[in-house]
C-alpha cells in the first residue's frame, strides 16, 4: 500500500447502493420483538427481514388504496 495517494486522480463515484441503505430502529416493544422473532424462526428468516417485509407490504397496500 502506498504511503500517499493523489486524491485529485482518484475515480470518485456515488455509492450505487446508497438508496437501499438500512437505518437502525430503536424503542420497539419487547413483546412485539419477541413475537416477530418467533414468527421469523418458524419461517427460517432473520426477524429484521420479516419486520422489513411487513412494513414494505403495508406501505404498498396503503399506496394501492390511495389510488382507488
Amino acid at each position: 500500500m502506498r504511503d500517499e495517494y493523489d486524491i485529485e486522480r482518484l475515480n470518485a463515484r456515488k455509492n450505487p447502493y446508497a438508496e437501499r441503505l438500512k437505518k437502525q430502529v430503536k424503542e420497539l416493544d419487547e413483546d412485539t420483538i419477541e413475537h416477530v422473532k418467533a414468527l421469523a424462526e418458524e419461517k427460517g428468516v432473520p426477524y429484521q427481514a420479516l419486520i422489513n417485509s411487513y412494513l414494505r407490504e403495508h406501505e404498498e397496500n396503503r399506496e394501492e388504496e390511495s389510488l382507488k
